[in-house]
């Protein structure tokens, strides 16, 4: 049997692996004290901006909503938008968007469906917790199925767009018995919630600062709009106005944090080839955030699935192509009926 190699360090002379080991702490505790440092000096910024960008407060957003678009879960206000008839159909919007991105489409999937769309947790007019766990998948999971307990709806359609198509896939794979069907809309995958954490935001008033300071400029979303659109001049300044006005709520701070800070989990997964419900993949052919032919070798995976691409629409399908968009998921909802 081989012996295992006896690594270099153990070889030398203890006053120099002494030493060695001093400097590498030192190294540590100089890398340390910079990340401290950066964090306060950042912390210090985000007080003196504090004031740069205003949020509203909640309960104005509230006031101004009818009584029926907010359901309360966990003792949170939800907001929903609900229209139509027969079978539920949830819409899970994407990340950065709310029940504003389904406008365009809602009213002909209610001629199908009696369709729910809802705001999750950091989005559009849907209160922001201050707990980070409720900005997980896990958190955004119970609310959705909160809305749908509260609702009467044991088991539903399930629509989801980018982050929301990860939601969506995480639930059905989750909760079969409540999943009907799927319908992933340039989904991301699950684990895009994880990947998109940075150590950067580890400390709360740091990514309170990043978020009025840059996240929620109009300058910022006005670009994510733009690389979701493959016609950039349906980014008007009214639509850009309309996104940040569901963004810029009383605890976006915290919402930031909570969708950014690192939890030190693995990435959330999701084995496709054991998604049983039929599902439709619905993708823009001129997406450039996830390529079309990542959904069609998604749709290769999945057994039931049928794959959809609509010619020189981006990652935003159901607001760039809508009549596009419903000529695709109008058969799909029909035969399942």
């Amino acid at each position: 049997m081989d012996r295992m190699p006896i690594p270099d360090s153990v070889c030398e002379p203890r006053w120099r692996r002494r030493r060695s080991y001093k400097k590498r702490a030192a190294k540590r505790g100089e890398v340390v004290r910079n990340t401290a440092v950066l964090q306060v000096t950042l912390a210090v910024a985000a007080l003196a901006a504090s004031g740069c960008i205003a949020l509203r407060p909640y309960a104005d957003v509230a006031a101004a909503l009818p009584a029926e678009q907010l359901v309360e879960v966990d003792g949170r206000r939800v907001h929903v938008e609900i229209g139509g008839d027969g079978s539920p159909l949830l819409l899970l919007h994407g990340f950065g968007g709310s029940t504003f991105s389904w406008r365009r489409v809602s009213e002909g999937l209610a001629g199908l469906r009696r369709v729910v769309a809802i705001d999750l947790n950091g989005f559009g007019w849907t209160e922001r917790p201050h707990d980070p766990e409720a900005y997980t998948l896990a958190g955004q999971e119970r609310l959705v199925l909160g809305v749908a307990d509260r609702l009467g709806l044991p088991r539903f359609d399930l629509a989801g767009h980018s982050y929301g198509g990860g939601l969506a896939l995480f639930l059905a794979a989750r909760h079969p018995e409540r999943v009907r069907s799927l319908i992933l809309v340039d989904a991301a995958m699950p684990a895009y919630g994880t990947l998109r954490r940075s150590e950067l935001f580890a400390n709360r008033a740091v990514a309170r600062f990043w978020a009025k300071s840059f996240a929620l400029t109009r300058r910022r979303v006005r670009s994510g709009l733009r690389e979701s659109y493959a016609d950039d001049a349906k980014v008007d300044a009214g639509l850009v106005r309309a996104y940040l006005e569901r963004l810029r709520v009383e605890g976006a701070g915290d919402a930031f944090y909570g969708l950014s800070r690192p939890t030190g989990a693995a990435p959330d997964q999701v084995d496709l080839a054991a998604i049983r419900q039929p599902t439709l993949l619905v993708w823009g052919g001129a997406d450039a955030l996830i390529a079309a032919a990542v959904g069609r070798k998604s749709a290769g995976v999945i057994p039931s699935a049928q794959f959809v691409e609509i010619p020189g629409c981006g990652h935003i399908p159901m607001e760039e192509c809508p009549e596009a968009f419903l000529a695709a998921v109008e058969p799909f909802l029909a035969s399942r009926n």
